[in-house]
């Protein structure tokens, strides 16, 4: 009888085996595909850029993503919704934000991959600066869609990988940066929705959701 045994209550598991476990839970792989999004972004962000400046240069120029009258990046690109920051008598391509935006995603990305700790304020402010990119760049989709009435390819992209980035840096908040506190119940409701692959179900609902929606509004137009 030289054995310790732990008394648990009945019905209550420790905290260690409601934790999401695996490789699609490892620091590895959620900063992984959050630094492959970011890149993506990135590199979209560089492209609009590039683009809003030959449109300056050129307001007449034809761009290379100019498919038809709903797939058009000139139209987009010059409607108001693409310049919404003003200062000093200036106006500043969203793009050109896009790039500082995602840069830091991507750093910190890095910085997930290295596994360096950091406070959980910083963790917490990563993941308020995600939604907030998220939220932004669903705006700009939905004036687009609706208001706009025109399509940018490259703005499409941005926006997908935008919403993975923000997928993967939620499941790197939970399962990585461990928040909120797991002396709280809401931490054990995401411990078991990572834990038992809810969040893949539900990323999955989201995408298609989000293509329904295009599809639905300009699907006809866009492969005319």
């Amino acid at each position: 009888m030289g054995e310790e045994t732990a008394h648990i209550q009945p019905g209550i598991e420790p905290d260690i085996e409601r934790r999401p476990r695996g490789w699609r839970h490892s620091a590895t792989w959620v900063y992984l595909v959050m630094l492959v999004a970011s890149a993506v972004a990135l590199a979209v962000s560089f492209i609009l850029s590039a683009d809003t400046l030959k449109l300056a240069r050129n307001p007449n120029q034809q761009l290379g993503c100019d498919v038809n009258a709903v797939l058009s990046c000139s139209t987009v690109a010059q409607s108001w919704q693409a310049e919404i920051v003003k200062f000093g008598g200036l106006s500043y391509p969203n793009a050109f934000f896009g790039i500082a935006a995602e840069s830091v995603f991507v750093t910190i990305a890095v910085i997930g991959l290295a596994r360096i700790a950091v406070p959980r304020w910083f963790a917490a402010c990563t993941w308020l600066g995600g939604l907030a990119a998220l939220a932004y760049s669903y705006w700009l989709t939905s004036q687009s869609l609706f208001v706009i009435q025109a399509l940018c390819p490259w703005c499409m992209v941005l926006m997908f990988s935008t919403t993975i980035q923000f997928i993967a840096l939620s499941h790197a908040t939970v399962v990585v940066q461990e928040l909120p506190p797991r002396k709280e119940g809401m931490a054990r409701g995401l411990d078991t929705y990572y834990r038992l692959n809810y969040d893949l179900m539900v990323d999955v609902v989201w995408i298609l959701a989000l293509l329904a929606i295009i599809m639905v509004k300009d699907g006809p137009m866009i492969f005319r």
